[in-house]
């Protein structure tokens, strides 16, 4: 009942966790000169209009799993053609997300780090394992620290330098021009980047991200790691 709840909850801080990364995007490419995300409508603040099915499947599969919770939005669309220099403009967009998803952590790391009783922290886990009884404020504590999670982990993923995530368009803004048409060209292939990540090399992928966690985790909750 209590993983039941806390899912239900948690449901609003995944929908506005996806919505404020490709929000960040559009606002920023929008800002950059191209209206393609506005001309799309996908400036929205409305959630459902940045659903992607298999994204929001991820979310649940990886919540009911107990691994890191993680998933994706529809990805908004951007025209590079707009901007003054194709190539600086993507970088510059690419990072708008993950940024947006950081800053979102560092708001709930400091209500887990100066708010929250640390002894309510704590016992979130053994509320979640059935240790202890439901009460109210492990149960809080618990929330916030999955939607910290889900903000981190969106942040860190988006960032992995592999096409078409975020990172790869980060990369491909310090690669020299020729080298970065060619770069760009392999976003068609993104999806099977992502199923070989997720299927062929999922130890290494997970402890990578596992420990980019804990590095990220340990300078925004030091009280915890």
């Amino acid at each position: 009942m209590t993983t039941i709840l806390e899912f239900a909850l948690l449901i609003p801080v995944l929908l506005v966790s996806m919505m404020a990364h490709e929000v960040a995007h559009g606002f920023v490419a929008y800002r950059l000169g191209d209206p393609t995300a506005k001309d799309h409508g996908r400036l929205t603040l409305n959630p459902i209009r940045h659903l992607d099915p298999l994204g929001t499947l991820m979310f649940v599969i990886t919540y009911l799993s107990g691994r890191f919770i993680f998933g994706w939005a529809k990805p908004v669309p951007v025209n590079p053609y707009y901007f003054r220099n194709h190539q600086k403009g993507m970088m510059v967009v690419s990072i708008a997300g993950p940024f947006t998803n950081f800053t979102i952590a560092v708001g709930i790391a400091l209500l887990l780090n100066f708010v929250v009783p640390e002894s309510a922290f704590l016992d979130s886990f053994a509320l979640r394992d059935g240790v202890i009884g439901f009460q109210f404020a492990p149960f809080f504590a618990g929330v916030l620290w999955l939607a910290y999670q889900v903000n981190v982990v969106l942040g860190l993923f988006n960032l992995v330098p592999i096409p078409p995530l975020d990172g790869s368009r980060v990369l491909g803004g310090l690669l020299p021009p020729d080298l970065y048409y060619r770069w760009a060209g392999l976003d068609r292939y993104g999806i099977l980047f992502i199923l070989i990540l997720f299927f062929l090399v999922p130890g290494f992928f997970f402890g990578l991200l596992s420990g980019a966690f804990e590095f990220v985790s340990g300078i925004l909750l030091p009280r915890y790691f």
